[in-house]
């Protein structure tokens, strides 16, 4: 790639809005970082810890300059809050053109042990979410003609895990929802006269990242990370901007030609 081309593609988000859910933290934080040093205007979802969030817009503006970063506060495991949130971003950035799906939780637990809640809740945060996130989104991006909508799945609804029946699930579904959604998007911009084909497009893809050295992980015992790190071919754990790579890679306008894929970074543990 020659130096006028990189610098081509590192403007490909330049000037779109991308809202992220669970952008404050871990992944969807690197997400929030890559976006912007893209050139997009960052919105950013939370739940609760007001505190941290607003540290993290801080650092956000001091690191980006002139680019304007928003924070919103919803529970993505209520579908009205869902809807709430995506047009709160729509009235105050004018338009959204890139959604990220990130916001997850973990309630592990084995089979037998798992209670009603303790299901229901990992498969609304992490699926039910999605779909009410997306569901908004893609209303207003098939008006528009184009959007990219990114999951952020996780090798564990690939491979299942001991303990994570409930989030094992949720990420696998989101699989379908991604092919499904890529699908009706495409006839749905064909019926509203928009019709696929050259230029920014209307995609919809999901990222699967691996074992990643988030908080998620930061309470498993040493002997365990041990075990997880000798399983994956590479030998160590991904770091959230690896992910963050990815999404960066798919919300661009370049990836036009991407739709209804499931891209893993995993480090190549499913191999």
């Amino acid at each position: 790639m020659t130096a006028q081309r990189a610098q081509e593609w590192h403007s490909t988000v330049q000037g779109r809005v991308a809202l992220v859910t669970g952008g404050t933290r871990g992944i969807g934080a690197a997400i929030c970082h890559q976006l912007a040093a893209d050139g997009a205007e960052i919105a950013a979802g939370y739940w609760r810890d007001r505190e941290s969030a607003e540290k993290f817009a801080s650092t956000m503006a001091a690191d980006f300059p002139g680019r304007r970063i928003t924070l919103h506060e919803g529970n993505i495991g209520e579908a009205a809050d869902c809807r709430r949130v995506l047009h709160e971003v729509i009235e105050q950035h004018g338009r959204l053109d890139i959604l990220v799906n990130n916001a997850g939780i973990t309630i592990d637990r084995t089979v037998a042990k798992m209670t009603d809640e303790d299901w229901n809740k990992v498969i609304a945060v992490n699926l039910s979410g999605a779909f009410f996130m997306a569901q908004a989104a893609v209303q207003h991006m098939i008006e528009r003609g184009t959007g990219r909508i990114i999951s952020v799945s996780s090798v564990i609804g690939e491979t299942g895990n001991i303990g994570q029946a409930n989030y094992a699930a949720s990420k696998s579904g989101l699989f379908g929802l991604t092919k499904s959604l890529a699908k009706e998007a495409i006839f749905q911009l064909s019926r509203s006269q928009r019709p696929v084909g050259d230029g920014i497009g209307l995609t919809v893809n999901a990222v699967t990242p691996g074992f990643i050295a988030t908080d998620m992980l930061a309470t498993v015992p040493d002997k365990v990370l041990d075990r997880i790190r000798a399983q994956i071919p590479v030998a160590r754990l991904g770091r959230p901007e690896e992910i963050a790579r990815v999404v960066g890679f798919l919300a661009a306008d370049e990836s036009a030609y991407i739709t209804g894929q499931i891209w893993a970074v995993n480090g190549g543990l499913d191999m």
